[in-house]
């Protein structure tokens, strides 16, 4: 009898511990769930943030909802399924097919670029290598830093050769490998190349290589004049309300940053890649080995502390940012959470945004989104004038300095948002002077107000304040050739 008991009484204690580790895990994943809900709703009610969240701790899905409008016109709600254009996270996608042909022993990481593209200038071209282009250390110029690029350029359509010989093909800006350059255009070449080796389209490669084999149904190549079910659309965001974001020929974005997707596919995406369903484990750990700059093959590699820790994370993430478009991906891979942010009108860091979720998911403080302060003081600048503006923010960051966003780059925003309507010059100005008697050693601060005396046609004044940058800031390039530029000019 007393045998039976003891087994009985294990089972029942048993199963009340189970029970009551199963209750208290719940409550704490809803816990987590409550304060993720209500972080994200700050940041939406604040104008921060329209689009669609997922999260995923220990590999589950804890979290995913949508906000604001995937259509303003017609009033149709961001949703889980809402498929938005990802930008620079195509670049994830390119670099795996890459590798996978790489194991087919079809690209040498080693191999140089002339040898893969023969019409690609040979000077230039021997140099360049398949592992600089990956990670951003060719030297060569990036096509969306063209002075011209999105004025010009970006509304019309080019075919892949054509475009590489005429935007792609610049003069080295530094020794391939020397250093560390974000550059779209080596993303571009990426895809020329996978098209040389396989003799299809980048966007065919990359359907039947990844999309179809990985059953990610709502991803795809971005076409403007394809009807795709349930895209969202972008928006630009001014001071003055929202707007329909600029056209964009996904021409040539290509594999550096066409793809559309939804926060569910990406889901799907982040699981296969704990797997070797597409590549084998070591040329996997490849696209997460930090180079220069910590960046592996389409993805940022670093260690992330956590506050009131010594704790350390590895995160492996990315963002894309394309006309009305702003996304995020990042991934904490000991112990595989997930957060994905989809944003059709591009305002919060979603980085940010990002890192207080993480925050969260370990039960550490973190900060919440806070008010916009240029976005008040516009208001009362274009009701009375750039004098009551900034007396109402010296007024507010004395009375409520933890409500509102007082950064530098928030009055730098309102300065150039008023720059750019010909007749705010001088109110323009106004506020660039005041962020820099706030901001005195802001060099960005006096690069932007010798922009603003550059339009207005002092030069001197705009000498003077480039000069300041440049001495706050020796490695301002824009400040140097803008000095050169007005001095010979004089």
């Amino acid at each position: 009898m007393k045998r039976i008991y003891s087994s009985s009484l294990f089972r029942t204690l048993s199963i009340f511990l189970l029970v009551f580790f199963v209750f208290k895990y719940q409550g704490f994943s809803q816990e987590k769930v409550s304060k993720i809900d209500q972080l994200i709703q700050a940041y939406h009610d604040y104008g921060q943030f329209s689009g669609t969240v997922l999260v995923a701790e220990g590999g589950k899905v804890i979290y995913k909802k949508g906000f604001g409008w995937a259509n303003m016109e017609w009033n149709i709600l961001n949703k889980p399924d809402t498929k938005f254009r990802l930008g620079s996270l195509t670049k994830q996608f390119t670099s795996m097919l890459i590798l996978q042909l790489v194991k087919q022993g079809k690209i040498d990481l080693q191999g140089k670029l002339s040898d893969y593209l023969p019409y690609y200038r040979k000077d230039t071209g021997g140099k360049v290598t398949v592992h600089h282009l990956l990670t951003h250390i060719s030297g060569i110029p990036s096509y969306t830093n063209l002075p011209n690029f999105f004025e010009e350029i970006s509304r019309d359509p080019y075919p892949v050769e054509e475009f590489i010989k005429k935007f792609c093909s610049g003069n080295f800006e530094f020794e391939p490998g020397s250093k560390y350059k974000y550059n779209n255009s080596g993303y571009f070449l990426l895809g020329a190349i996978i098209e040389e080796v396989i003799g299809k389209p980048y966007e065919e490669v990359l359907k039947e290589r990844i999309l179809d084999f990985l059953g990610m149904n709502n991803t795809g190549y971005d076409h403007h004049g394809t009807i795709i079910k349930n895209r969202a659309t972008g928006y630009s965001k001014t001071f003055d309300g929202y707007e329909n974001s600029p056209y964009l020929d996904m021409s040539l974005p290509y594999a550096a940053g066409s793809l559309y997707s939804t926060v569910e596919d990406l889901y799907v995406w982040d699981q296969a890649l704990y797997t070797e369903k597409l590549l084998s484990k070591n040329l996997k750990e490849l696209l997460f080995k930090p180079n220069i700059g910590n960046y592996g093959y389409g993805w940022v590699i670093k260690q992330k502390s956590l506050p009131d820790s010594k704790e350390k994370v590895k995160s492996i993430s990315h963002g894309g940012g394309i006309h009305g478009f702003s996304t995020w991906i990042e991934r904490i891979v000991d112990d595989k959470h997930l957060i994905v942010l989809l944003n059709n009108t591009p305002g919060a860091s979603l980085s940010t945004m990002s890192n207080a979720i993480i925050r969260i998911l370990y039960d550490k403080p973190y900060d919440p989104p806070k008010r916009s302060i240029v976005e008040v003081i516009y208001k009362t600048l274009t009701e009375k004038d750039v004098e009551a503006a900034i007396k109402q923010y010296k007024e507010l960051k004395k009375e409520h300095l933890k409500d509102y966003d007082f950064r530098a780059a928030e009055l730098n925003r309102l300065g150039y948002y008023l720059l750019y309507q010909k007749k705010k010059v001088k109110e323009a100005i106004e506020i660039f002077k005041f962020n820099v008697e706030v901001y005195p050693e802001s060099s960005n601060g006096y690069d932007s107000l010798a922009e603003a005396y550059m339009v207005n046609g002092d030069k001197k004044l705009a000498i003077k304040n480039y000069a300041k940058s440049l001495e706050l800031n020796p490695n301002n390039t824009n400040a140097i050739e803008k000095l050169n530029k007005l001095i010979k000019e004089k």
